[in-house]
């Protein structure tokens, strides 16, 4: 964009043309609710909230993390630490995750079919958001995105607060 561009009010009905001068802030923000929306809708559909996905994932990776691993990894994506912890003491009573004597987290066979079978919800979800958008179209998307973030960040980190 032009340093010159002339800034628009958020419209949902902005044409193509006009794209450029809408605020980052809004679009970023209605594509991450409808997205998080939505994802969050299906897996409550089948008793599984992303947090719980998540930690799966980290769980079954390697040799195990211990539960402090898992929550420190994740804490930048959830709504803070006590969000995971929660995530890990809903997956060890539903008996998807056990400890070990060496205090690292697994996934039970149990834990292993769930995770299959959200494994399929998010991979079916992904093709349903990211339908009509190319490869290359998503990667430019998130690429402009980090640098967003990152000129935020640099920004930010030399202004005294």
């Amino acid at each position: 964009m032009d340093q010159r561009t002339v800034l628009t009010p958020a419209d949902p009905a902005a044409t193509d043309d006009d794209l450029a001068t809408q605020p980052i802030g809004y679009w970023s923000g209605l594509a991450h609710r409808a997205v998080i929306g939505r994802i969050r809708d299906e897996m409550a559909r089948i008793d599984v909230a992303q947090p719980q996905w998540w930690t799966l994932n980290r769980a079954d990776a390697g040799d195990g993390p211990v539960r402090e691993e898992v929550i420190e990894q994740l804490a930048h994506v959830g709504d803070g630490p006590q969000e995971i912890a929660r995530a890990i003491d809903q997956l060890l009573h539903r008996g998807w995750l056990t400890i070990g004597t060496d205090h690292r987290l697994s996934l039970t066979d149990s834990g292993r079919t769930a995770k299959a079978r959200i494994k399929q919800l998010v991979i079916d979800l992904r093709a349903e958001i990211h339908e009509g958008i190319t490869d290359e179209d998503y990667v430019t998307a998130l690429k402009v995105l980090r640098r967003m973030t990152d000129n935020v960040a640099r920004q930010g980190a030399g202004q005294d607060r």
